[in-house]
């Protein structure tokens, strides 16, 4: 079972994420605490990203691909895995599609929570009202501000995806705004479904469905497997009709030839 769980912050991905891995014994992959263990392994690639996140920079995509390919090779991670917070972009989407198939391995599903973002920021304020009349400290992203600013990033660099992914037909989407054994039960129901067969690119041709055991045979393959000496009927018919076409007009020439002596 190899999953990933889009949407928005706040959508709750991580709480579902957690139901799934104790359902399924699957593993939670984070990005960034891969990247973390990469850097306190000190193996050349960790190194390499130890070097990146030392000047304050973004690691760019083959480095994040390279250390989910590792991840993923380890041997929690042979029964399935989650995604948490990669692919971000298209381009690390296709970056991902071209690794997993290098070791021949698909997505089973890309899982959408649809959610109402004025919902969220509403749900959020209540949270921090909640959280202040306790005088509980508040962390740094306990802001409705903060969340604005992280869905507009959102909008602009992951919702791509989804478009992305129901054009290769693994989308699956749920109403995150229910509640959550709501939610968890329709993600269940899409992960124990059968996969779906990706939907062709637009504007290829469909294939006809062939009965198992039932080769496909074309014109040029009929006309070989003609038995010897036999012509396919459609040639059979086009000689029958040229011979009576020819044998009419001897006949009209003898008659002609017959009317002439005995004039």
């Amino acid at each position: 079972m190899r999953l990933i769980l889009l949407g928005p912050p706040g959508a709750g991905k991580g709480t579902q994420a957690q139901h799934l891995v104790a359902k399924y014994g699957i593993v939670q992959l984070s990005t960034g605490d891969m990247l973390r263990a990469a850097v306190k392994a000190a193996t050349p690639l960790g190194q390499q990203v130890a070097d990146i996140m030392a000047r304050g920079a973004l690691c760019p995509d083959d480095v994040v691909t390279a250390i989910v390919e590792q991840r993923i090779a380890e041997p929690d991670a042979r029964k399935g895995f989650i995604l948490d917070g990669f692919p971000r972009t298209v381009a690390q989407a296709e970056a991902l599609d071209r690794m997993l198939a290098s070791h021949g391995i698909a997505l089973d599903a890309v899982i959408e929570l649809r959610v109402d973002e004025a919902a969220l920021l509403k749900r959020i304020e209540n949270r921090v009202a909640q959280m202040r009349s306790r005088g509980e400290a508040l962390r740094p992203d306990d802001s409705p501000d903060v969340l604005h600013r992280r869905l507009l990033a959102y909008r602009e660099q992951t919702a791509p995806l989804i478009a992305y992914y129901r054009a290769h037909g693994i989308l699956r989407s749920v109403d995150g705004m229910a509640p959550i054994p709501e939610v968890a039960g329709a993600i269940e129901e899409i992960v124990a479904a059968p996969a779906a067969e990706p939907t062709p690119a637009r504007g290829a041709p469909a294939k006809r469905a062939v009965p198992a055991g039932k080769p496909r045979i074309g014109k040029k393959s009929k006309a070989r497997l003609a038995p010897a000496g036999r012509k396919p009927s459609g040639t059979a018919r086009k000689r029958s009709v040229a011979k009576a076409k020819s044998r009419a007009k001897s006949r009209l020439a003898a008659k002609s030839r017959a009317a002439k002596r005995r004039r």
